[in-house]
């Protein structure tokens, strides 16, 4: 199991753009490489990873919420 943290402190965003649909869902398969969420910081979005290849068994965060830099994000298996 391992755990996708937010990099920094900001707002937490499952999708791109309202009208699109979310990166990633319980049960979608990812590579290290797929974006998985944005997290926004004064008007700056940035693109968090997965970091490793697996999974999504978690989404502990809910959309628009705030997050700290460490808050488990994802969690993937």
């Amino acid at each position: 199991m391992e755990k996708v943290l937010s990099p920094i402190p900001g707002t937490f965003y499952r999708k791109p753009s309202p009208d699109k649909p979310p990166y990633v869902e319980v049960g979608s398969e990812v590579t290290e490489d797929t974006v998985v969420c944005l997290v926004e910081v004064m008007k700056t979005f940035n693109e968090v990873k997965a970091g490793v290849k697996g999974k999504i068994t978690e989404i502990k965060v809910e959309n628009e919420a705030f997050v700290s830099a460490g808050d488990v994000l994802f969690v993937i298996e």
